[in-house]
C-alpha cells in the first residue's frame, strides 16, 4: 500500500503519512465550518510521529476550539493552507486534512460527527455512521486502532 502524501497549495510544504490512519472523521461542527470556510472537514487521525515532513516546515497556529481547549493548526507559512491539527493539547495525535492529500478519495470518512450542525443541504451517504455530537470510539474503531490510540494517549 502506498502511504498517503499531500501538501499545501504553493508546494512549499510536503508530507507523508507513514501508515494508514487510525480512523477518519467527517466533522460538521460550526468551528470546522468556520475554520475551513466549508460545510465540513475530513480528518484522518494518526499518530503525530507518523506524519513525516518531506519538504518545508509548518507554522503551528493556536486557535480556540469548540471544547474551550486550543486547537493547534499546522499551516504552510507561505500560502496558509491547513495541513493538520492537534486538539486539546494532545500533541501526540494529529488530524490530517484529507482534502490536502494528493489522493483525497483514498481516505473516505468512517464516521460523520457533529451532524447537529450539519448544513441542511449536505446529504450523508446512506448507512454512514452519524452522530449528533461525538461518539464512543470503543464502539466503532477497529481493535488495532484502539491499541494505537492507547499507546499514545494512555
Amino acid at each position: 500500500m502506498t502511504m498517503p502524501e499531500g501538501g499545501c497549495a504553493c508546494g512549499q510544504v510536503r508530507y507523508r503519512m507513514r501508515s494508514g490512519p487510525m480512523f477518519v472523521h467527517c466533522c460538521h461542527c460550526r468551528e470546522c465550518q468556520r475554520q475551513t470556510g466549508s460545510a465540513f472537514v475530513i480528518n484522518a487521525l494518526i499518530e503525530t510521529d507518523r506524519v513525516e515532513t518531506l519538504a518545508g516546515a509548518t507554522e503551528a497556529i493556536p486557535v480556540p476550539g469548540e471544547s474551550g481547549r486550543p486547537q493547534i493548526i499546522h499551516r504552510c507559512p507561505t500560502c496558509k493552507v491547513a495541513l493538520w491539527s492537534c486538539y486539546g493539547g494532545r500533541l501526540a495525535l494529529s488530524f490530517v486534512r484529507v482534502g490536502a492529500l494528493d489522493e483525497p478519495a483514498s481516505l473516505p470518512p468512517d464516521v460523520h460527527i457533529y451532524v447537529r450542525s450539519k448544513l441542511p443541504w449536505v446529504a450523508l451517504p446512506a448507512g454512514a455512521p452519524a452522530f449528533e455530537a461525538y461518539y464512543d470510539s470503543r464502539e466503532l474503531w477497529p481493535a488495532e486502532s484502539l491499541d494505537r490510540r492507547r499507546a499514545i494517549l494512555g
